[in-house]
């Protein structure tokens, strides 16, 4: 005999696990509805295309960088530090006459330096990836003021400026973007990373039970150092794309993507069943703050207000998507 006093709780039940799983993906529908109907420019195909390109990718690779980390159970405050020395090599390189695609490999070997020092720190002196790479991020902001004479910028003038360097700013590969273009390959080889590789799961295990990890037998101190070099490098594409956008490098730009990046990794947890770092997750938590800081700039809200309204947009997915979890 059916309890009739349960059926009314049904519904309800199928609404908060749709809430619960899909929270990211309302929300971002309804900010998406919410700008469309209060700002006539909003779905201009410039403006999207600007979110795109200007807002969302360069942030969107950093957070894949910052996503690999979290998903081994640390974290990564140096990710900008790797984007800066990425771009510093590759400017500098590029001003100096050295051709892009010798420049563009250092830039990257430069990038790849910090998570190399990352990983030592971590793995090799058993430091705390928070206090580690807190570390970093002040030795390479005094890096970089030395290495510029106090944070001076440099500038590539227009005549410096090779067509080859202007492409991984402005290219387009079959009508696509190019920065848009790496976004979606780099993002494909983090999900094909840590779901089918043997790497990639051992990663997800250390951050979800370094104990048990270790005892299984997984070189957990060696595959977490790895993790470190592997989003540093990540993070220096991202300096490279910077630098061959606005054909300048400036001092710390890379550190601007660092909370941004932290939020959007922690706001693509909601995508997954059990609460883990995943790659789509983050993508779409860029996406997210990408079109909220553009909504709220065509709205007329300066910069500050604008990051009240981020924190407040990812105090809400959060909220509402644990407040909806059964006890």
């Amino acid at each position: 005999m059916t309890d009739l006093s349960l059926q009314p709780a049904a519904p309800l039940a199928r609404l908060r696990g749709l809430v619960q799983r899909y929270g990211l993906v309302l929300a971002l529908v309804a900010v998406f509805a919410f700008f469309s109907a209060t700002t006539p420019t909003f779905l201009a195909p410039a403006n999207l295309l600007s979110v795109l390109v200007n807002n969302f990718t360069l942030l969107a690779i950093v957070a894949i960088a910052m996503t690999l980390v979290v998903a081994a159970g640390g974290i990564d405050l140096s990710v900008g530090t790797a984007v800066d020395a990425a771009s510093l090599a590759f400017v500098s390189l590029v001003l100096a006459g050295q051709p892009v695609w010798l420049a563009a490999p250092a830039g990257l070997v430069a990038g790849a330096v910090v998570g190399l020092f990352n990983a030592f720190l971590i793995a090799g002196l058993r430091i705390a990836p928070f206090l580690a790479t807190l570390g970093t991020l002040f030795i390479g902001r005094s890096a970089q003021q030395l290495l510029t004479g106090g944070g001076n910028p440099i500038y590539l003038p227009s005549s410096a400026v090779p067509p080859s360097f202007a492409f991984i700013g402005h290219g387009q590969v079959l009508g696509v973007p190019l920065p848009l273009g790496v976004v979606a390959v780099l993002a494909a080889a983090a999900v094909l990373l840590l779901t089918r590789t043997r790497y990639g799961r051992s990663l997800v295990a250390i951050g979800v039970q370094p104990g048990v990890a270790w005892y299984s037998g997984l070189r957990v101190a060696r595959q977490t150092g790895l993790v470190y070099v592997l989003a540093a490098l990540v993070g220096a594409v991202a300096g490279l794309i910077l630098s061959a956008t606005v054909n300048v490098y400036v001092p710390y730009s890379g550190n601007a993507f660092l909370l941004n990046a932290i939020g959007a990794t922690f706001i693509g947890t909601t995508l997954d069943r059990e609460r883990r770092p995943n790659v789509p997750g983050t993508v779409l938590g860029v996406l997210l703050l990408s079109i909220v800081a553009n909504g709220l700039l065509l709205v007329g809200l300066n910069y500050y207000w604008q990051q009240v309204g981020t924190g407040l947009l990812i105090f809400f997915v959060l909220a509402l998507s644990f407040a909806t979890r059964k006890a």
